[in-house]
């Protein structure tokens, strides 16, 4: 586990208060508005690390990567609109059973998954 920092805990909390996944840039720029001297990379840094360690969710949309901060050492699922970019976390025990059973008749151990649903909400349905 990485050691807390002033620049890790600001991109931890701007992550915390924006609204479903967020890309690096748009966190920068959201910091950067508020007067925060951190840089890009260190950005991108904090998230890849706060990803990996389950402090945060990332997705790969049209080739970029987004973030969301998630409840830490939950495992779930996603439900995404891909319009207005609405994301639901979803418990999905029939995958986790699926995932099981395929890692097994192929003789893995140890399966992890990540499973992210996209579609249209209610509303972006809505004519």
């Amino acid at each position: 586990m990485k050691r807390n920092t002033w620049q890790r805990d600001a991109v931890r909390e701007a992550l915390g208060t924006s609204e479903g996944f967020v890309s690096a840039q748009t966190l920068y720029s959201s910091l950067r508005d508020r007067g925060s001297p951190i840089g890009l990379a260190t950005v991108y840094r904090a998230l890849a690390d706060l990803a990996t360690e389950g402090d945060a969710d990332s997705l790969q949309q049209e080739g970029e990567s987004l973030y969301r901060l998630c409840t830490p050492g939950s495992h779930h699922h996603h439900l995404i609109c891909r319009n207005c970019g609405l994301t639901v976390e979803i418990e999905a025990d029939a995958v986790e059973e699926w995932a099981k059973s395929v890692a097994t008749e192929h003789g893995f151990t140890e399966p992890h998954h990540i499973v992210d649903v996209f579609g249209l909400c209610a509303d972006c349905s809505t004519p």
